[in-house]
């Protein structure tokens, strides 16, 4: 039954996924940067160890730091770590961005156990300089510029003083911990954010209190300090293939494809209106179960909760399983409706398979860690399911207050076909809903279950109890819903 249908549709906003937890390992990957001639990388090490050129992955970080670089980020670490891939290269050019996806790219970068490094082709600004400094090594293009990291709220004014402080102080935090191994990262991150902030090395002021550090690529190379330590960058190189070249050798390396498509590009975009997708499906289902018949609402309907799971997909939280996953339970519910009303097993597992695959949609899992299930998984994810639930439920509401007797009504419920000056469907529901109970009827349209049947030359949406009727048999009505008549099979 389309009831039935919905009920396990909507059933699934009881549940819903979640960000996966950070898994921590015991083990920090060798730091390298700053020290990157002393010292040899873990990368280096495995080439000289296995004969075997290391593999490199390249992600690009470009444009404002948002959602798009987000999901960018975590779908190429995920694919680097299933693949096992030795190193990965941030090719960055941006002017900053939101410092909540900065503060997550930063965390995703302590997933990878491999190398990481970031190549400043031309500008990492902003939340740009903290993504790098996040990463082993920092290297750049002649033209490389990094700094100017200064709070800002998102049109470009000052962040109320304490909300600046804790902002900038929890920032600093997480630099201090991943940069740990180089001399002076820390501070001169410090130095990029905190005008106020005298950076000194020795007897040299390398920025003076009243404004923001920004250093150029010859800057951020030059060395200090006894013994001569790189302020912040490893080398400056003409492009990401001069510097793997001069790390490997020119045969020590190879490049992993990892591209960003044009259908990713799109997915980028859809992901911001997600909950909106989710709900605007639910509710064109919901139209679809109440009217005679499957049309267009419930085409409409499976697309956008298409969409949904696609937008998940290609931002990479979740691979192909969970769409068949979905589509196994939508099979399941329609044979419960269509083959076998009333059994209730075939329904009720695939409800349940249509609630595991939009959980699993929505689970962030990295590959080779450990999935610990808690209640912190599910914050983020119920919240934007409970967005698409209240566009779904509402609207069902708002239906189901106004929608009876009114035109749109008459636009979506079949009117009278035979005959002149007949009732419409709505109009005979309404007026002689008493009436029609215990009423007989021929099916006009075979009940599958839901067809039409014509009651003292009205025509009627009707769906039968039990089974299906074919064209002609005689029916009678057991009691009448909002939009149909529930009927069942007479025997002549």
């Amino acid at each position: 039954m389309k009831a039935l249908l919905l009920i396990g549709v909507l059933g699934l906003g009881l549940v819903s996924g979640g960000y996966a937890e950070a898994t921590s390992t015991e083990d920090a990957p060798t730091k390298v940067g700053t020290k990157a001639l002393a010292e040899a990388s873990p990368a280096e090490v495995a080439t000289k160890a296995t004969g075997e050129p290391v593999s490199v992955y390249v992600i690009p970080v470009t444009e404002a730091i948002d959602s798009p670089n987000l999901f960018i980020l975590r779908r190429g670490l995920k694919e680097a770590i299933a693949n096992e891939v030795d190193a990965v290269v941030l090719d960055m050019d941006t002017p900053g961005g939101r410092v909540d996806i900065c503060l997550e790219m930063m965390e995703m970068l302590d997933r990878f156990e491999g190398e990481t490094m970031t190549y400043v082709n031309e500008d990492a600004i902003s939340a740009g300089s903290f993504i790098a400094a996040a990463t082993e090594s920092i290297y750049f293009s002649p033209r490389g510029k990094i700094g100017a990291s200064a709070v800002i709220q998102g049109r470009g004014e000052d962040v109320p003083e304490t909300a600046r402080q804790k902002i900038e102080s929890y920032l600093r935090a997480n630099i201090r911990v991943m940069s740990a191994a180089y001399p002076y990262r820390a501070e001169v991150i410090r130095a990029m954010m905190d005008a106020d902030f005298e950076l000194k090395i020795g007897e040299e002021v390398i920025k003076p209190a009243g404004g923001l550090l920004t250093l150029t690529a010859a800057e951020a190379v030059k060395t200090y300090g006894e013994p001569p330590e790189p302020l912040l960058g490893a080398g400056i190189y003409d492009s990401v293939e001069d510097l793997l070249q001069s790390r490997y050798g020119a045969e020590g390396y190879r490049i992993e494809t990892f591209e960003v498509t044009y259908s990713e590009e799109l997915a980028k975009w859809m992901q911001t209106f997600a909950p909106a997708l989710m709900g605007l499906g639910l509710l064109l289902l919901f139209i679809e179960f109440k009217t005679p018949g499957w049309g267009i609402f419930g085409i409409g309907g499976i697309a956008l909760i298409a969409l949904f799971f696609i937008s998940q997909n290609i931002a990479g939280l979740a691979g192909n399983e969970v769409i068949f996953m979905f589509l196994l339970g939508v099979l399941l519910v329609l044979v419960e409706v269509l083959l076998m009303p009333g059994v209730i097993v075939a329904g009720l597992t695939g409800a349940f398979l249509m609630v595991g695959s939009l959980l699993w949609a929505m689970v962030d899992y990295w590959p080779g860690g450990e999935m610990d299930f808690t209640l912190e998984m599910f914050e983020k994810p119920l919240v934007q399911l409970m967005y698409g639930l209240a566009i779904a439920v509402g609207g069902a509401l708002l239906l189901a207050r106004f929608l009876k007797g009114s035109w749109l009504e008459r636009q979506l419920v079949l009117e009278d076909a035979v005959g002149g000056g007949r009732q419409s469907e709505s109009e005979a529901l309404t007026a002689s809903a008493s009436e029609l109970v215990g009423a007989s009827g021929v099916v006009c349209k075979p009940l599958h279950p839901v067809g039409e049947i014509e009651i003292a030359g009205v025509r009627h949406a009707a769906r039968c109890e039990v089974g299906t009727v074919e064209t002609g048999a005689r029916v009678r009505v057991l009691r009448v819903s909002d939009f149909n008549v529930i009927v069942e099979a007479v025997e002549e």
